[in-house]
């Protein structure tokens, strides 16, 4: 009986010792665990957890960590580049302010003190003045468009639209430009009805924005294309021209909120980053997607795309 008692009491040491060296393992490995996620946040570097355990919940608590240190470190990395964007729209911005409100102030001192101007000249400052006021008013407008789109404040009410016959709205709206400028035009424009559900006014203002691009950085090419055509369930558009294209690396970037590029086709996007965004957001609206294919000097197109409605 004391045998026993001994055995037992032997295998009750053993399996406490066994206890307690087990937990000393994970007091170590959770204080490893401490210290090492105060490090990485503290020095804001892109380390992992690499910690060998036996313990299968040690093993999951470290690959979840570093799981919600990857999604940290992913937002990190879009902050920054929000940030860089931003620093460089503001600074876009208000060059594109400074320069029409400089203008307008001059001519406005001007008409004030200079009693000698001609009533001739008066009226050209005063269009002058008028032009630039409204380029203003163009800017702000275009912030508050995508402010509108992005917080889903702006509604679009979608209907059934036939492609076609705005396509052909929209490029005879363009029909003098393009004569004056002796651009070779090329229209495919199927004589089929295709149809998708969205909204006329956004439609008109997606195209009117393609087409002025293509028409004033892509004249150096001297054709200008816009093409409409079924595509297994959809409804494609292609508005494309033989000018200097887009710089390889860029055909994404063009369509991000508040991306600039100095020697960018889209006067918009250009100064505040704004235009292609807005006309991004519009077809997604529209449940539709754009993209962008450049070859300079052999072929650039957007190409917009739409769930088809049959019936």
């Amino acid at each position: 009986m004391i045998i026993l008692l001994l055995v037992l009491l032997v295998l009750l040491l053993v399996v406490t010792t066994l206890q307690f060296l087990k937990s000393r393992q994970h007091a170590r490995q959770l204080d490893y665990i401490h210290h090492k996620l105060e490090s990485i946040i503290e020095g804001g570097s892109h380390e992992r957890l690499l910690l060998m355990s036996s313990s299968p919940q040690v093993q999951q608590l470290l690959t979840d960590l570093n799981r919600l240190l990857d999604v940290n470190h992913q937002g990190a990395a879009k902050r920054s580049k929000l940030e860089q964007s931003m620093r460089g729209m503001l600074a876009n911005v208000s060059h594109d302010l400074k320069t029409p409100l400089t203008v307008v102030l001059g001519y406005i001192e001007t008409l004030l003190h200079d009693e000698m101007v001609s009533k001739e000249e008066q009226e050209r400052m005063l269009r002058t003045i008028h032009t630039k006021a409204g380029e203003v008013i163009a800017l702000m407008n275009r912030f508050f468009d995508l402010a509108k789109l992005e917080s889903g404040d702006r509604d679009i009410p979608l209907s059934r639209v036939e492609l076609g016959e705005i396509c052909r709205r929209n490029i005879l709206a363009f029909y003098d430009l393009l004569s004056e400028s002796g651009t070779d035009v090329q229209i495919e424009i199927p004589e089929e009805l295709l149809h998708i559900m969205g909204n006329d006014e956004a439609l008109d203002r997606i195209l009117t924005n393609l087409l002025s691009n293509a028409i004033t950085y892509g004249n150096a090419g001297g054709v200008l294309g816009l093409k409409l055509y079924p595509d297994d369930g959809r409804v494609c558009i292609e508005v494309w021209d033989r000018g200097k294209g887009i710089a390889e690396g860029h055909e994404d970037q063009v369509f991000e909120r508040l991306y600039t590029l100095e020697d960018s086709r889209n006067r918009d996007y250009q100064g505040s980053g704004l235009g292609l965004t807005i006309t991004k957001r519009l077809t997604e609206q529209m449940n539709g997607t754009i993209s962008l294919s450049s070859q300079p000097y052999v072929r650039t197109a957007f190409r917009l795309s739409f769930p088809r409605q049959s019936f």
